[in-house]
């Protein structure tokens, strides 16, 4: 210990307590962020039925909100729409049609998801969604799903298309969607 000026110095003390202290926050910002995604983890596997660790990991990766996974079932008939560039009246119309969604946050995110094309991340949200939900169920459902879902998908491609009613509805781009959506089942 030296005296210096009145105030006395008890050598590197100061700087090890400062050290010490940077460190404890850290700690403590670590444990809170873990701690955070424990809790998104636990509201994820609770929203979308999926148990799968890492699937639940992706999501949160990602960074979708436990919130917009709910609304995970409108992703394909959305991008089917997007797929070409624009949505149509028509199209608009049948994917408002098909969607039975429970809560006006479902039914804003539809609209915003409407009026702007969603960001790649939420299709490959509900790809993972999917793949999580057939883990865990037989390979009947799997099947009712997939044809449930293409169904939906397939009818909002043809609401918009053709020429004077005559030919193919789908656009190469819709297609194209529609293969990717079928895909993520296998």
């Amino acid at each position: 210990m030296i005296e210096k000026g009145g105030k006395i110095v008890t050598g590197g003390h100061e700087l090890e307590n400062a050290f010490f202290l940077k460190q404890d926050k850290k700690l403590t910002e670590q444990l809170a962020a873990m701690k955070k995604m424990k809790e998104t983890k636990e509201n994820l596997k609770k929203v979308s039925g999926i148990e799968n660790e890492a699937v639940l990991q992706k999501l949160i990766d990602l960074k979708i909100p436990a919130h917009i996974v709910a609304s995970l079932s409108m992703i394909p008939l959305v991008e089917v729409a997007w797929a070409d560039g624009t949505i149509g009246e028509k199209e608009h119309e049948a994917i408002l049609k098909a969607a039975k969604l429970d809560s006006d946050i479902d039914r804003e995110l539809l609209k915003s998801w409407l009026s702007h094309k969603p960001e790649p991340a939420l299709l490959e949200a509900w790809t993972l969604y999917i793949n999580g939900i057939c883990e865990k169920i037989s390979d009947d459902e799997k099947k009712l799903l997939q044809k449930t879902l293409l169904s939906h998908a397939y009818n909002i491609a043809n609401a918009e298309g053709g020429f004077l009613g005559v030919g193919s509805k789908l656009s190469k781009l819709e297609k194209a969607m529609l293969k990717k959506l079928e895909a993520s089942f296998k």
